[in-house]
């Protein structure tokens, strides 16, 4: 059992920076992979990058690769994601997702999930 809360989301210009933070609540988060989504409005729920149980392995679709990170600290059961020259096609609501095994790609494979931040670049 996981819980997962986003935050960290808001209004940017295009060219700017957001960090969002994933706080888990569960006593095994360092059991589980996480990875971060996110669904623009009539579009489908699309990967954006992954990280593993120890945080040795991450994957990013090539949409955001060199310009967003995802890290965890397990200490602190977080895991986040940090947005650099954010663009005005990056504009969606931002997903983290729990799963026991791997960064799945596919979000029908996670387990848990958060309730979703608001990322809104303008141009």
């Amino acid at each position: 059992q996981v819980q997962l809360v986003e935050s960290g989301g808001g209004l940017v210009q295009a060219g700017g920076s957001l960090r969002l933070s994933c706080a888990a609540s569960g006593r095994t988060f360092s059991s589980y992979a996480m990875g971060w989504f996110r669904q623009a409005p009539g579009k489908e729920r699309d990967f954006v990058a992954g990280i593993s149980q120890n945080g040795g392995s991450t994957f990013y679709a090539d949409s955001v690769k060199g310009r967003f990170t995802i890290s965890r600290d397990n200490a602190k059961n977080t895991v986040y994601l940090q947005m650099n020259s954010l663009k005005p096609e990056d504009t969606a609501v931002y997903y983290c997702a729990a799963d026991r095994r791997f960064p799945y790609i596919s979000p029908g494979r996670y387990d848990y999930w958060g309730q979703g931040t608001q990322v809104t670049v303008s141009s």
